[in-house]
């Protein structure tokens, strides 16, 4: 149904900017990044309408936001030629298959909203807050909560490929506190079959959830729901060749909109309609990716913008830092581009000043800053 290589969808064209030159790096180190493409708004006729309901339409919607975020994904601008004297923006866009510069940031971001709706399903405490600052104000090998592993869980399979074998499904498992029964190799080759059977990205998505959760029936119930709304997201992204899986799922499985029946029921991977339910939920779901994403891409460009402006040394590091994550805390800035404390806070402050970044925790104290 989706064709990953499919380049008609989207018009993600560059904005017109004047080529950032070398000579400019001397002040922070930067590469010379070329201007990000313009990101069109998703079209209202594409999204998701509750009251329209009906598989035809939740499939084609589907297709159509899924194919959309794949071109975008694709949209990135070739930076292989940073040791030139200057950037031709003109060739932005003609290096399809790299993807933009935010594409990290957008995929943390999504992990953080997918585990604060899961830790709501396995009624946790932590709200998508407190899960940030566990993870971003605590020491490196923390151990942490069953809220805050649901965010590992997330964090770290969006950061790489993900591959059904036993070993990257046995590190899933502890993530959600799976029992030490559970059978990683059969269940690993059981996926890998179905996603090679699937027609389509949305095909495998559905098959692999709904066979996972059937060979989970020893775990309990939401701990399998959520490990397969993970699932869902690796097979879809295996399917149309990611470089990593976008939280996408769990994103909006609890979202209203989705909910059926005179109770108001939200959709489960059990359920007899689930191919469905997923095609309405990824429908959502890839609608307010792409609304984040296009937000992000002009935070971006004010971020890059910036950059010319900052004397920090340390300054090339933080920034790839705030495009590589959900949102950086000034101390960890600081170890990592060798700053003190005291400059890492300014660096921030003026990054603040210039609307580069924003302030995250709203806090006085401990903040933390991102895209």
């Amino acid at each position: 149904m989706l064709e990953s290589d499919s380049r008609d969808l989207s018009d993600l064209a560059p904005i017109a900017r004047r080529p950032w030159r070398v000579a400019r790096r001397r002040q922070t180190g930067l590469s010379p990044w070329q201007s990000l493409p313009e990101i069109q708004p998703f079209p209202r006729w594409a999204r998701l309408d509750g009251a329209a309901g009906g598989a035809a339409s939740a499939m084609f919607v589907a297709g159509a936001g899924i194919a959309y975020l794949d071109q975008l994904l694709r949209s990135g601008v070739d930076v292989s030629s940073a040791g030139r004297d200057s950037v031709d923006v003109s060739r932005a866009g003609k290096n399809f298959g790299v993807e933009p510069v935010f594409s990290h940031a957008l995929r943390q971001r999504l992990a953080l909203k997918a585990a604060a709706t899961c830790a709501r399903l396995a009624r946790l405490r932590e709200d998508a807050a407190a899960l940030r600052d566990a993870e971003h104000l605590s020491g490196v090998g923390v151990d942490t909560s069953p809220a805050g592993r649901l965010h590992r869980l997330f964090r770290l399979f969006a950061s790489r490929a993900v591959k059904f074998d036993a070993q990257t499904l046995s590190a899933a498992a502890e993530h959600i506190g799976a029992p030490s029964a559970f059978d990683a190799q059969g269940i690993a080759e059981a996926l890998r079959q179905t996603v090679a059977r699937a027609n389509d990205p949305l095909a495998a998505a559905a098959a692999v959830s709904a066979r996972a959760m059937h060979d989970l029936a020893a775990v309990p119930a939401i701990d399998a729901e959520i490990f397969v709304l993970w699932l869902a997201d690796a097979a879809l992204a295996q399917k149309l060749g990611w470089q990593a899986p976008v939280p996408l799922l769990a994103t909006v499985i609890a979202h209203p909109v989705l909910r059926r029946g005179p109770n108001g029921r939200r959709p489960r991977p059990g359920d007899r309609d689930w191919s469905n339910a997923l095609a309405s939920a990824y429908a959502l779901a890839a609608g307010e990716a792409i609304d984040l994403a296009a937000a992000l891409s002009r935070q971006t460009q004010k971020l890059l913008d910036a950059a010319p402006k900052l004397r920090a040394k340390g300054a090339a590091r933080v920034i790839e830092m705030l495009l590589a994550d959900d949102c950086v805390a000034p101390a960890r800035a600081a170890k990592y581009a060798k700053l003190s404390d005291r400059s890492a806070r300014r660096l921030f402050d003026r990054l603040t000043e210039l609307g580069a970044v924003r302030e995250v925790s709203g806090r006085p104290s401990f903040r933390l800053y991102g895209l």
